[in-house]
């Protein structure tokens, strides 16, 4: 057994990377097991096939935490390129930008159908369904039946995998905030006549047409990140799955078994545990065995699996991404990785395309060779015509669990409980991360939780409550004051109509 370690960081994603850091850099002793034996970055990873580089979803480096924003220029100083934003909608046969241009959308949805979409959010004002339930219900109050049809409905229920009149309106009411018809067709008329700026001169951000990007794909940071961790005299350990962690409330000491690849155990012991492992396995790999175990079994996650087309050159797609609101296809969203950078194509002319599908671990989806995967994502490319299937010379598959904590109607009293008995039995394990939290945190307030998780181990207290970090907080810029501060809304992954 080694020496006792100061604190033993469980994952190698953006969280667990940035809590490595920030004890690495202050000279604090950190041990840092990741799973994959080849990837850091988790779910912001960079792969690579070929030499073909693919991000796994699409990280714009974008966040409001001054904090944030600095770690990324020091970690990465001359690696970041600035790229134009255009995403669009397709549905039925045409393309839409998003956010929405007025005159663009009326020739594409033509005068008939854009009188039926006005009349249909008039007759939703005047007869509202009353204390809506559901995400079905809160969208037609919002915009009219036809425009829920057109621009919510199906893409939804791809992401989640289940039908908008089982999601609650909560949800809507977050995820949705602050959107109304008028003021989207307001912004629309600015875009269609290049008035991009709002009249006190901010523009919303959804509205972004710009943002960094590491010239490589995100991945580049994470490894930035791991080489400076063991420069600074952190541990990195790479294809090591934690079998168990048993924690020793007379000593306050975890013992850490881990699994390497060629079947050998090792064991550690730590002061502190920092996780951003998923809370189901975490909470089943603790002993003495918590109390709260079946509430962490009871918490559900959304897959995903991305189809990867590298085709003969063609005209350049301007898109970094399209959402496929079409429902005669499979597809979710297509990425177009030139767009995202040119460095990820690796012959430098070739056309590479990521189909994504949405799916959970171990359904049809999910399980379908990827032959199979291949020749439904060629034929679906074909409809929607971003790339002929006879240009394709080359396709891989790449599969990601839980991408997604998924919000149903049990998983807030499931998570409170896990916190619970966290804070009581186990007070030096520490919940980072999208999925060591059970929360749908973007990059850099995963970041975030790392950051103050390893501030608060460093203070000897818990200085920040990490669990104020969310999806929607808005950060001071004059310091870590604001990180304390989070809005009470959150962007919420759909839950169940209670």
């Amino acid at each position: 057994m080694n020496d006792i370690r100061e604190t033993l960081v469980i994952g190698a994603g953006p969280a667990g990377l940035t809590a490595g850091y920030t004890l690495a850099k202050n000279g604090r002793d950190v041990l840092i097991l990741e799973h994959d034996p080849v990837y850091v970055g988790g779910i912001s990873r960079t792969a690579n096939y070929k030499g073909f580089l693919f991000d796994i979803g699409g990280h714009r480096f974008f966040s409001k935490s001054k904090e944030i924003v600095d770690l990324w220029n020091e970690i990465l100083p001359d690696d970041f390129l600035e790229r134009p934003r255009l995403s669009r909608i397709y549905y039925r046969g045409k393309f839409y930008a998003y956010p929405l241009k007025a005159f663009e959308a009326l020739k594409n949805l033509g005068l008939f159908e854009s009188a039926r979409c006005m009349a249909s959010f008039g007759f939703a004002k005047l007869f509202p369904v009353k204390n809506p339930r559901s995400f079905h219900e809160w969208v037609r109050n919002q915009f009219g039946e036809r425009l829920f049809g057109i621009f919510f409905k199906t893409y939804t229920e791809k992401v989640w995998g289940m039908g908008c009149d089982e999601i609650s309106a909560d949800w809507a009411a977050q995820r949705i905030k602050g959107l109304s018809l008028a003021a989207a067709i307001i912004d629309a008329l600015r875009r269609s006549l290049g008035l991009r700026k709002g009249a006190n001169g901010e523009s919303a951000k959804s509205l972004i047409e710009s943002f960094r990007y590491p010239r490589r794909g995100p991945g580049m940071m994470w490894e930035e990140a791991a080489r400076k961790i063991k420069a600074f005299g952190g541990e990195l350990r790479m294809g090591r799955t934690v079998a168990g962690l048993r924690y020793d409330g007379a000593s306050k000491l975890w013992t850490v078994t881990a699994t390497r690849g060629d079947g050998e155990v090792e064991t550690f012991q730590a002061r502190h545990v920092l996780s951003s492992a998923p809370v189901r396995e975490l909470m089943n790999s603790i002993e003495p065995r918590p109390l709260s175990l079946f509430n962490a079994r009871d918490l559900k996650y959304r897959d995903f699996l991305t189809v990867v087309l590298i085709g003969r050159p063609q005209k350049e797609l301007p898109d970094n991404w399209v959402y496929i609101h079409d429902p005669s296809v499979k597809v979710g969203r297509v990425q177009n990785f030139r767009s995202w950078s040119p460095e990820m194509i690796a012959d430098g002319v070739s056309t590479c395309l990521g189909l994504e599908y949405f799916c959970f671990e171990g359904d049809g989806v999910w399980s379908s060779p990827d032959s199979e995967l291949i020749e439904l994502a060629k034929n679906e490319i074909a409809k929607i015509g971003l790339m002929d299937p006879g240009d394709v010379f080359d396709a891989c598959v790449v599969r990601q669990a839980k991408a997604y904590p998924v919000y149903d109607d049990a998983y807030a009293d499931n998570v409170r409980a896990v916190r619970l008995e966290i804070a009581t039995r186990f007070p030096t394990l520490h919940l980072i991360g999208r999925n060591g939290m059970h929360k749908y945190n973007n990059q850099d307030h995963a970041m975030m939780t790392g950051m103050l998780s390893a501030l608060n181990i460093m203070a000897g207290k818990a200085v920040y409550d990490v669990w104020q970090v969310n999806e929607d907080a808005e950060y001071s810029e004059s310091g870590m004051s604001g990180a304390r501060e989070a809005l009470s809304s959150e962007r919420l992954v759909p839950r169940k109509v209670a």
